[in-house]
Parts: structure tokens; sequence; C-alpha cells
């Protein structure tokens, strides 16, 4: 019989922030923002194009505004990149999937 392995999910945000082995590309957004809606298709293409290397995840300001808040999120969308728990870049705005694809390359880890 084959053994199968389940992976532990993390309880947390935070959790999974400093114990993702993949770097963590982290979307700041909200349902009524549209250059929230604009950037999501982007993020869904980056998300394919560096599967193996980095993670997508969404955080909804209205609905963990204490996230949101602890890393001084003051317009959205905010993209963060985390590594072990540690901030590697951010910005704020909706940037075309070139210019998204060119930053994280030149800050992913090697």
């Amino acid at each position: 019989m084959a053994e199968t392995k389940t992976k532990k999910l993390p309880k947390s945000f935070d959790e999974l922030i400093r114990t993702s082995e993949l770097p963590i590309l982290v979307d700041f957004w909200a349902e009524w923002c549209a250059p929230c809606r604009i950037i999501a298709p982007v993020l869904q293409k980056i998300a394919k194009e560096f599967k193996g290397r980095l993670l997508v995840v969404k955080v909804n300001v209205d609905e963990k505004p204490h996230i949101a808040q602890r890393y001084h999120i003051r317009g959205i969308p905010t993209l963060i990149l985390f590594h072990k728990g540690k901030i590697l870049w951010r910005v704020s705005g909706a940037l075309p999937f070139e210019a998204l694809k060119q930053e994280l390359e030149q800050h992913l880890p090697k």
C-alpha cells in the first residue's frame, strides 16, 4: 500500500509567511477596488509563470484589517513579497505583467 503524505497547513497568515519554503507574493486587495480587479488576471498569470518558485496569496483588507494594519497598507492594491518572514519588496498600485515579472525576477532568491 502506498503511503500518502499530508501537508500540514499553516494556522495563520504569520505562520505561512514565516515557514513557507517558497517566497510568497501577497496581494492586499478589496472587492470594491477597481485597480485590484485589473491586476487579478496579472497575478493569476504570475502564479502560473512562477509555479514552484513562488506562492501568490490574496488578503482582503476589509476581511483582515489587522493584517493590513500590521503591514501599513495605505492604498490598494499593495503587493508585498515575503521570504522566511522578511519583506523582500513591496509596491502599491497595479503593475502590468512584464513589469511585475521583471521586479519579481530581481527580488526572488536565486
